[in-house]
């Protein structure tokens, strides 16, 4: 059984205060945590350690870890595209005069060369916690039909143990950077870290016994989930969220969709699911969320934990798993 999902992202104005220049290139990933050290700017009014996060992922790990002792600002909306963020003048100023900032090498550029201007002394490479590997098409082709690799897939966190191993380094930083309260952040970092083993296990179970290993994301996110559970994820396109698939290519998957059985088509919360409601409908198909967990819509009524439960729950359910 193959499962399909497929995602169309609907690209957004850009109105910054002050833009800044975007770079191109592949997404190789990469976490730093970075304070600048001595400067009254680090800590906010009530002594906290001011924390600035690039995006949902690393809002959460600063969030559990810090506790009482962070002030964590996220630059990322709640329920907004992390790709499409561009900074205003006041962001940057946040990054550069933050105690500790947390982002994504090559995900955002915008954050890239602000956290590049600001010199900080605390430095968590998570490439070097959790080095990054490259996920191929096992069908040899991308969006186009041609052959293709892409590298660089930048969600780790969808991987439970990477997860963990990146919130291992934060939570050493921080207490470099405030050793006052370091045994609280060595307690905090290992209850969330025996919590992500509990999910790592929950998954292990309940993806073991399947009749389908396979399922094609429209870009590749889910590979480091997929090469931890032995499962086996075919990208439309790379990890590139805004190109498109050919038409030619769309006819593959379809194809592919009748030859396999497949059930479901997934699309993501923070993206239209028109498309994936298109194909589902020709193929008289379900549809479901997989979600990559870039961003989340509603921090009151959910987190990491339960959108990650939410995804094995659909997982199991279109790959026909017994628990």
């Amino acid at each position: 059984m193959v499962v399909m999902m497929l995602r169309r992202r609907d690209r957004r104005d850009r109105i910054s205060a002050a833009p800044l220049a975007l770079a191109a290139g592949t997404l190789a990933g990469a976490l730093l945590l970075s304070a600048c050290g001595g400067s009254s700017s680090a800590t906010s009014a009530g002594g906290k350690v001011d924390v600035v996060a690039a995006f949902y992922p690393l809002q959460y790990l600063a969030e559990q870890i810090g506790g009482d002792h962070v002030k964590v600002t996220d630059l990322t909306a709640p329920g907004t595209e992390p790709h499409d963020l561009e900074l205003t003048a006041k962001q940057v100023a946040a990054v550069q005069g933050a105690g500790a900032v947390l982002y994504l090498k090559g995900l955002q550029p915008t954050v890239d060369k602000a956290v590049a201007q600001a010199a900080g002394k605390h430095v968590v490479d998570a490439a070097a916690l959790s080095p990054l590997v490259d996920h191929h098409l096992d069908e040899g082709t991308d969006a186009s039909g041609q052959g293709a690799a892409h590298a660089g897939d930048p969600h780790i966190w969808l991987d439970p143990t990477r997860y963990a191993a990146v919130a291992k380094g934060v939570g050493a930083e921080l207490a470099k950077a405030d050793p006052a309260h370091a045994a609280d952040y060595q307690r905090n970092t290992d209850a969330l870290v025996a919590k992500l083993a509990t999910l790592d296990q929950d998954f292990a179970t309940g993806l073991k016994s399947c009749t389908g290993k396979s399922f094609v994301t429209s870009h590749a996110a889910f590979g480091y989930l997929a090469d931890h559970y032995g499962l086996q994820q075919i990208a439309i396109n790379g990890v590139d969220p805004e190109s498109e698939p050919t038409p030619a290519r769309l006819a593959q998957i379809q194809q592919s969709a009748k030859a396999n059985g497949v059930t479901t088509i997934f699309f993501e919360t923070l993206v239209s699911p028109k498309l994936a409601d298109s194909v589902a409908k020709d193929l008289n198909l379900k549809t479901a969320v997989l979600d990559p967990l870039e961003g989340v819509k509603d921090e009151k009524a959910d987190d990491y934990f339960t959108v990650m439960q939410r995804n094995l729950t659909n997982l199991q359910a279109a790959l026909g798993c017994t628990a």
